[in-house]
């Protein structure tokens, strides 16, 4: 992996200012040390320095609520990523700066939050995280709400927040923020790789209708849909009609939808709302009268509603059958772990922990604002997406997307639930930083300007 030298870091100032004589700078608290422990050339700011010989990750994930399940993979994946680094093993051994020994010589512990799926107990528990566990970085998701609110408070608490399931436009749009970083892709790109392939599958100039999620991943989700549906299959909106979240019986939704006009059902809902609206259409006879869409898919939605999937298109962050070396060793430590293949929950928690630890590598410190400058523009591969680039202006990844399908009952086995169509290259999807949901971004400060 490369690192990004085009900026000159502050650690670089600092160190040539040092060696001018210039030790007192403003702010500064000490001089002796580096990599955080009990002194430091960089002054107290959230929870740096790091004391003793333990530096504390924050897992916080829904290990209850709606997308509890998805939490469960998360934390396979994030107490994967510890080991490896307090041990070596798995992409560790190949991951440019990371030693096995831990990070900054320092041995990973962790704390695990209930985030429930809801943004105030998320808080609540990224809290305790900070003030009491003295958590240096916090990690989690599974809820755009819950990871926007819980990188607002990290912005505020100057803790470094790794994103991990979150697909709203907001996460890395509106609601930026400095402190947060997101690898997993958006409902924007999500538009931009669905809407060619459902448009050359079922034509053109037809006519949608769209349920979704109504919270900020729901609500960016069908903006998007409608967005690119529009303009590249030049499909127009019957309508669109918001459903709240953790839903169970959509049936008085699906059957406003008017089967004379519709040729398009969009669902936007996830996890086990996801799992309880496609079979409520199905058994409703919608797929008989129009096709139907759920334009993000996860492992949980496709186990529940295996029966249902069959043929309905729609977008995942990665998928096991990826035949790249990084992606295959992955598959393989996981299933050595867990006698399973891993979802894309667990991929996106191990990688965005890793990339945390070795942008503190590279930064040779653990104070957030020199660690947030390492990862701002920062090209990588190895994580089984080709090429990336952790984009500056928004801290959005500019990656690959994976247009999915769901396998045929009759096909399917325990990991073998949905086919891969295409991975739409990075070059064909993004946004320029003053375009899309990244024209809505303005990120704040880093804490020591």
């Amino acid at each position: 992996m490369a690192r990004d030298t085009t900026a000159l870091s502050r650690r670089d100032v600092l160190k040539a200012s040092g060696a001018a004589g210039a030790a007192g700078l403003t702010g500064l608290a000490g001089c002796a040390g580096i990599g955080g422990g009990g002194s430091s050339e960089y002054p107290a700011l959230g929870n740096y320095p790091v004391e003793g010989d333990e530096v504390v990750f924050g897992f916080n994930v829904p290990q209850s609520g709606s997308y509890s399940q998805e939490g469960a993979d998360e934390l396979r994946g994030y107490n994967l990523a510890k080991e490896h680094l307090n041990n070596g093993g798995g992409w560790v051994d190949d991951w440019d700066g990371l030693t096995g020994d831990g990070v900054l010589g320092k041995t990973v512990a962790s704390v695990e939050g209930d985030t429930a799926t809801d943004p105030d107990t998320a808080r609540q528990s990224a809290t305790r995280m900070i003030n009491r566990d003295n958590a240096i970085m916090i990690t989690g998701g599974s809820s755009s709400g819950v990871a926007i609110a819980v990188q607002e408070l990290c912005q505020e608490e100057k803790v470094q927040f790794q994103c991990c399931i979150t697909h709203s436009n907001d996460t890395t749009g509106g609601s930026c923020v400095r402190y947060s970083f997101r690898e997993m892709f958006n409902a924007y790109m999500t538009g931009q790789a669905l809407a060619p392939v459902l448009a050359e599958e079922y034509g053109e100039g037809l006519n949608f209708y769209q349920l979704y999620a109504d919270y900020s991943w729901g609500q960016t989700q069908q903006a998007s849909m409608e967005q690119f549906f529009t303009e590249v299959g030049n499909w127009s909106q019957i309508e669109s009609v918001p459903t709240p979240l953790g839903t169970s019986d959509y049936s008085s939704y699906l059957s406003d939808v008017p089967r004379d006009e519709t040729d398009v059902l969009v669902l936007n809902h996830y996890g086990l709302d996801a799992a309880n609206s496609l079979p409520q259409a199905i058994e409703a006879g919608l797929d008989q009268d129009m096709e139907i869409v759920v334009p993000l898919y996860n492992r949980l939605m496709a186990e529940a509603a295996s029966d249902s999937i069959g043929g309905i298109f729609g977008t995942a962050d990665w998928n096991w059958q990826l035949e790249d070396d990084a992606s295959q060793s992955f598959v393989e430590f996981y299933r050595e772990e867990h006698n399973r293949a891993p979802s894309y929950g667990a991929r996106i928690a191990y990688t965005q922990t890793l990339q945390y630890a070795a942008a503190v590598e590279r930064a040779e410190t653990f104070y957030a604002p020199e660690v947030i400058r390492e990862l701002e523009g920062h090209e990588y591969s190895g994580a089984g997406l080709g090429n990336e680039t952790m984009r500056g202006c928004d801290h959005q990844a500019q990656r690959d997307v994976l247009v999915m399908q769901g396998a045929d009952p009759s096909e399917q086995t325990e990991d073998l639930l949905l086919n891969i169509v295409s991975q739409t290259p990075r070059d064909d999807l993004g946004y320029a930083c003053d375009a899309g949901p990244a024209a809505e971004c303005e990120l704040g400060d880093y804490g020591d300007e």
